[in-house]
């Protein structure tokens, strides 16, 4: 019978130090992972594709990383330490939830490859439970309730991704068809004027020709606010 795969959060409880070469570091591993998946994708990712980049064989990464899962575990965990936590904390705790959905927005954004490990099981790596952590005492600030405070980072995580999603969509679309919004909006205006001189669809042909078009960050910033504003709906009337 098959063994069972492991976790690859057992990486965290190994001593990871010993495997650390001059030459060759997990650090380095992982630098070279994000670069790699930043520039062309999660699946562009292999240990033979990062040997050949480091210039080392396949075998030598495996004395560091046991294999692809545990290498994007390391990722994760290392690009949610690239922005330092705030040293003090606030007492609005509105504001720091807010700052905290604008943070990870901007994580996704550098790292298009973050999303969909963020959609998965959690990471466990310190960095990650340390920004966890943090998030979960700002969210404690506005409640005791432990369980409510999970939701409240939950529901602003869950918003983010989603957000974020919807940005990574349009410029994969752009990349993949090599137009920009613009050009796509140009390409489909003879058939939107023909819907819009149909007059089948009154509140499409208002958004389409009285409502402004706000960017993404307006869209996201508006969004937040609204969710947090509902927060505080909520935890007073208790």
């Amino acid at each position: 019978m098959p063994s069972r795969p492991q976790p690859a959060t057992l990486i965290w409880m190994r001593d990871r130090e010993r495997n650390t070469r001059p030459a060759l570091s997990d650090e380095k591993i992982v630098r070279c992972a994000i670069q790699l998946a930043d520039a062309e994708g999660i699946d562009a990712l292999s240990m033979r594709r990062i040997a050949a980049e480091l210039g080392t064989g396949t075998t030598s990464l495996y004395r560091h990383i046991a294999g692809k899962d545990e290498l994007i575990e390391l990722m994760v965990d290392a690009v949610s330490g690239e922005q330092p936590l705030p040293e003090r904390p606030g007492r609005d705790w509105r504001a720091e939830l807010a700052d905290t959905a604008r943070g990870f927005r901007a994580a996704l954004l550098r790292h298009p490859w973050l999303a969909q490990q963020a959609s998965r099981r959690p990471a466990l790596g310190p960095r990650v439970i340390a920004r966890s952590d943090h998030a979960l005492g700002v969210a404690g600030k506005a409640t005791d309730d432990a369980t409510l405070a999970g939701m409240m980072v939950t529901a602003v995580n869950t918003y983010v991704l989603g957000s974020v999603s919807t940005e990574l969509a349009e410029l994969e679309a752009q990349r993949s068809t090599g137009m920009t919004e613009d050009e796509w909006r140009s390409s489909v205006g003879a058939y939107v004027r023909q819907v819009v001189d149909s007059g089948r669809y009154p509140h499409f042909n208002r958004r389409i020709l009285e409502a402004d078009d706000p960017g993404a960050e307006a869209r996201f910033e508006f969004g937040l606010d609204c969710l947090l504003t509902g927060f505080a709906a909520a935890l007073e009337r208790g």
